[in-house]
């Protein structure tokens, strides 16, 4: 069997890039996957006027660790809205006709081909279940409330029961033809890289509320998926992380 690493590295050089969807022509994907507009739509407060208790940079990744357990204290839905706003937040718009976001994380030509799907288990003024950060508008929509799924999505990270244990976990969703209409193949690598910007945001941001984070990046690539509704190749989890107080 081949090294299917290296075979990766080696097909997504630039000599092997062909033409993008965006030489082509071809529309732009959207800047957010369409949603049910039945479900109801949860308001978020508002990140602009939180002031996390510890805001000292330089401090806080002197901090930084993995934390893998945590306290039964709940997240606030406050706390939630700026942790959101710290990983996936929409700054501003390239132009009227909003074909780019500018956001608090930097990604590979402003494509931000991410989505945040969230599983709750405490928060403060949420019910637990699967949510959707719908990032343009800053709100939260409710996919799921099966009373199983947690335990589902912590067998398929086999058995890091710390997904169920925090009060929230991340789940980032790679939404692919946004990233390779640009890029082509190579998107594929920016895609990795831009799951370490994301990541490293929510180690700080929680470090600056007093909670903790663990990157989980074991997991069955095939049930995750499946278990969030995925079909694991135009749309698939790229890294996850729970949240909880320390």
């Amino acid at each position: 069997m081949s090294n299917i690493g290296k075979e990766f590295l080696e097909k997504t050089k630039y000599e092997y890039r062909g033409k993008s969807d965006q030489e082509k022509g071809v529309e732009r994907p959207p800047l957010e996957l369409e949603y049910d507009r039945t479900r109801p739509v949860i308001d978020l407060p508002s990140p602009a006027g939180f002031i996390p208790p510890d805001n000292r940079l330089r401090q806080l990744i002197d901090q930084r660790r993995s934390i893998r357990q945590y306290s039964d204290d709940p997240l606030s839905l406050e706390e939630l809205s700026y942790l959101l706003w710290c990983t996936q937040g929409v700054q501003g718009m390239k132009d009227t006709e909003a074909t780019a976001t500018f956001r608090t994380v930097p990604s590979a030509g402003a494509r931000h081909a991410f989505e945040t799907l969230l599983l709750v288990n405490n928060v403060d003024g949420l019910e637990p279940g699967l949510y959707r950060f719908l990032a343009l508008d800053h709100k939260l929509t409710k996919l799921d409330s099966a009373p199983d799924l947690a335990d589902q999505l912590v067998d398929a990270a086999f058995n890091q029961r710390m997904i169920k244990n925090a009060s929230v976990t991340f789940f980032w969703v790679a939404v692919t033809k946004r990233m390779t209409w640009r890029y082509d193949v190579r998107g594929y690598r920016f895609l990795f890289l831009d799951a370490g910007h994301v990541g490293q945001n929510l180690y700080l941001a929680a470090e600056s509320i007093g909670a903790g984070t663990c990157a989980i990046a074991a997991y069955d690539d095939n049930r995750t998926n499946r278990i969030l509704g995925l079909d694991g190749e135009e749309q698939f989890v790229i890294y996850l992380s729970p949240v909880g107080k320390k």
